[in-house]
């Protein structure tokens, strides 16, 4: 498998020819080209990682291209310039246009793949970095000591051993991108992107297609998703909500490893690895009409299922202490400690939102919070089970005294009654708001009303007669 893909140009065959040779033996793909018309044709059919450019060119030399690409905000690769004439003044321009070093002709293919390789590695840097800044990577990995959280990693990392195509099923907020992203750490492709589609570039908008096939136009190339993702892992984070027309072209582009950007008429070669994710059930989906069969079929060659938190709630008092001292270190939120009180209260919270929502609650607790201890009481309100009156009063629902000598899962029954009747009393038994506020969809908060025997009257109606 490559390590990269590498434009030469220059308009020496001989230091060309000689590039090529010594950057595949390296484990590269190369393309090269002569000048500047061939350099554009080359990144046309192919989006390279990383450019060596020769400064003097007959026509447009390389500060020129650069310059253009500068311009055109397309210098999405670094460029190691090479010259056997250069100055100072031609370096600090290639400097401020983007190059990222300049090596000086006869090159020294040592110093030459040292550049490579930091060039490509700070590219690596940049892009989580911005990823991190955007908030699209969780900075902890799969957390939990629990048999199951362990047994999934094992799983994981078999996984990764492996090119098949993954398909993650869960509730929202158990971490299905924090897997795949560590099936990709852990295989042979974590050299290369994990790009993420999010959910707008599969949800069917007008500009769907530009974002994952990317475009051509009046000779810019805008690089969509899938050419992001060469080499590496695409990431498809809600498989359930790709409109039919999506699916269709994402199911050809992948089965073929090419596509056609949009106003493109050269076709685009790419090598991917499919990680999708989804909360619903994709079979119901595929019988119900609302997903391709063939897609479905590519999509599970290797079917995970995240157990939500609640399953192995032993995991909860790490996952807290993680957050807590990930919130302190990363981003300088004050260090707190939870009560055994409150730690028993968050053992047994029902946590629909799952991991996201336990980490949503720590900051919650410490940004809004005050002092070094966090109490009962505080969780409560914090979860909406203890309301403030206006005088300060506090109307909390008596839930501090659960038994926790009751085996788990009757002091799980008992702790999502209470929290149910708290809820319903909070949002004054609207069946509406109480979906809402506690995330789970109106047919499933029926079920678990009426299995927990809490009657509720008018639309909220379960167990009692209209």
């Amino acid at each position: 498998m490559s390590i990269g893909h590498i434009l030469v140009v220059d308009d020496e065959s001989e230091i060309r020819n000689l590039l090529v040779d010594v950057l595949e033996d390296e484990g590269f793909t190369v393309s090269s080209a002569a000048d500047a018309a061939e350099a554009r044709g080359s990144i046309a059919v192919r989006r390279p990682d990383l450019i060596l450019l020769d400064i003097w060119m007959p026509g447009m030399d390389g500060i020129g291209l650069l310059r253009e690409w500068h311009e055109r905000d397309q210098l999405v690769w670094p460029v190691i310039m090479m010259s056997g004439h250069g100055t100072v003044e031609t370096a600090v321009e290639a400097t401020r246009l983007g190059a990222f070093d300049f090596i000086e002709k006869p090159i020294s293919l040592d110093k030459l793949l040292l550049l490579i390789e930091h060039a490509l590695d700070n590219r690596r840097l940049a892009q989580e970095n911005a990823a991190l800044k955007r908030g699209e990577v969780d900075p902890l990995d799969l957390i939990g000591d629990s048999e199951y959280m362990q047994e999934l990693r094992e799983q994981a990392k078999k996984i990764a051993g492996h090119d098949a195509w993954v398909l993650i099923s869960g509730e929202p907020g158990t971490g299905k991108q924090a897997l795949a992203r560590f099936i990709h750490r852990h295989s042979a492709r974590r050299h290369f992107p994990f790009v993420d589609t999010g959910g707008s570039a599969v949800s069917g908008r007008q500009n769907a297609a530009v974002e994952l096939f990317g475009a051509e136009e009046d000779g810019r190339i805008r690089y969509g998703l899938l050419e992001q993702a060469n080499g590496g892992t695409l990431f498809i984070a809600e498989a359930a909500d790709m409109d039919e027309q999506t699916q269709m072209q994402l199911i050809s582009a992948l089965e073929s490893q090419s596509f056609f950007r949009v106003g493109g008429n050269e076709p685009v070669r790419v090598d991917v690895r499919v990680i999708a994710a989804t909360r619903k059930d994709l079979e119901a989906e595929v019988r119900a009409g609302n997903f391709r069969e063939d897609l479905y079929y590519h999509l599970s060659v290797v079917p995970v299922h995240i157990e939500p938190l609640r399953e192995h709630p032993e995991d909860i008092p790490v996952l807290l202490a993680h957050y807590l001292e990930t919130a302190h270190q990363v981003e300088g939120l004050p260090r707190r400690e939870l009560t055994i009180g409150a730690r028993n209260l968050l053992r047994y919270h029902h946590w629909s939102g799952n991991v996201r929502e336990l980490k949503n609650l720590v900051q919650r607790l410490l940004i809004l919070g005050s002092g070094e201890v966090i109490d009962e009481q505080e969780v409560q309100r914090a979860l909406g089970l203890a309301p403030m009156d206006q005088g300060g009063e506090d109307n909390s629902p008596a839930l501090v005294s659960l038994n926790l000598d009751l085996p788990l899962r009757e002091a799980r029954d008992e702790f999502e009654r209470r929290y149910l009747l708290a809820q319903l009393k909070n949002v004054e038994g609207s069946m509406t708001e109480l979906s809402r506020r506690t995330g789970m969809e109106r047919t499933n908060l029926y079920r678990k009303l009426k299995s927990l025997g809490i009657q509720t009257g008018g639309e909220r109606s379960t167990g009692s007669s209209a």
